[in-house]
């Protein structure tokens, strides 16, 4: 059993950055792949990053690629999102969630624990 409590979201202007953090209670956090999604009103969840239990392979969305980036402390049972060059259309809330698996993957059904989420409003 996983528990992930998300945060670090706020409100900050267009071309700034915001560090999002995902704490996990549970010895077992490092033997878990932690992926980032994000839902914006009126639209689906959406795939952000994901990184490998072991932190070494990470992964990123086609739209956040070269401005996010995913990394993980397993000696604090936290992951980070660092997120630079915040646009507008990031705007949503963002959850952290946990696959039993190794390696990362991009598939929402592969997660079987998601944090509480955390708001991002990037202001024009």
């Amino acid at each position: 059993q996983v528990q992930l409590v998300d945060s670090g979201g706020g409100l900050v202007q267009a071309g700034g950055s915001l560090r999002l953090s995902c704490a996990a209670s549970g010895r077992t956090f490092s033997t878990y792949a932690i992926g980032w999604f994000r839902q914006a009103p009126g639209k689906e969840r959406e795939f952000v990053a994901a990184i490998s239990a072991s932190g070494g392979y990470t992964y990123y969305a086609d739209s956040v690629k070269g401005r996010f980036t995913i990394s993980r402390d397993n000696a604090k049972n936290t992951v980070y999102l660092q997120t630079n060059s915040l646009k507008p259309e990031d705007t949503a809330v963002y959850y952290c969630a946990a696959a039993p698996r190794r390696s990362a993957t991009t598939t929402p059904g592969a997660y079987s624990y998601w944090g509480q989420g955390t708001q991002v409003t990037v202001s024009s």
